[in-house]
């Protein structure tokens, strides 16, 4: 009853018209928020954010408590366009902040995808924040696969009003895949740098996103990133509400 709960909310926000709203309440010593965009700054989805570009339709909720625990829901994909598939998230944690400059925040997501259940996995996060600036790592056990990522968020140093992002994830799988060269590939990594800018109510993206496989080799690629060989995005957001 719980879990219909959390994504009948997620779906009611679900709409071009709730993008990027937050509906926030406190209950007691509980804080509860309704919203478009994720409610964590690591249970977002560190190892598996929607991909650039993406236009799915999103919404979740978030609970967290005085002391610093949290859980929430969060549904990244609706799957509501053709090709898309119904992506539920799910996590816990604890955020603790020693003072205004220095926290961390440790934590476990679980992805469900309730069309393809074999397909679901758990992630073991983990974080610092510094003067801003989020530092994270997590771990992935997917079926047949393992990922592991380093994330830096350098949000709370903005030279020019410019904020960048990183993150490297390298990928373990279970069976390994042949390409055309007849050789076998289990191993490979990805990587992505994001530089943002707001102009003029406009948030602007630079995203460049390449991994360790190039030509036939692609055909064994299954990362983060939309495409194996390299790509520079350019992506435009403005919120109307």
């Amino acid at each position: 009853m719980f879990k219909s709960c959390i994504f009948l909310a997620a779906a009611l926000l679900a709409s071009p018209l709730a993008e990027a709203q937050v509906f926030q309440r406190e209950l007691g010593d509980f804080d509860l928020k309704l919203g478009t965009t994720p409610g964590r700054s690591m249970a977002q989805g560190l190892v598996k954010p929607t991909a650039p570009g993406s236009d799915s339709f999103h919404g979740g909720l978030d609970l967290s408590h005085d002391s610093g625990l949290y859980l929430g829901q969060f549904s990244p994909n609706m799957g509501m366009s053709p090709g898309s598939n119904l992506e539920i998230d799910s996590y816990m944690g604890f955020k603790h902040p020693f003072d205004q400059t220095l926290g961390y925040e440790l934590g476990m997501i679980h992805y469900s995808y309730p069309k393809l259940s074999p397909l679901d996995s758990q992630e073991l996060y983990g974080g610092l924040n510094l003067l801003g600036n989020r530092f994270g790592v997590a771990f992935s056990n997917d079926p047949d696969r393992q990922d592991s990522t380093l994330f830096a968020d350098l949000g709370g140093t903005k030279p020019f009003g410019i904020g960048v992002s990183m993150k490297y994830t390298t990928h373990q799988l279970g069976t390994p895949v042949s390409v055309a060269d007849g050789s076998s590939i289990r191993n490979f990594s990805d990587w992505s740098v994001q530089v943002s800018r707001p102009w003029m109510g406009v948030d602007l993206n630079l995203i460049y996103s390449d991994s360790s496989l190039s030509g036939g080799d692609c055909s064994a690629y299954s990362g983060h990133n939309s495409q194996c060989d390299g790509l520079l995005t350019l992506k435009a957001e403005r919120a109307f509400y």
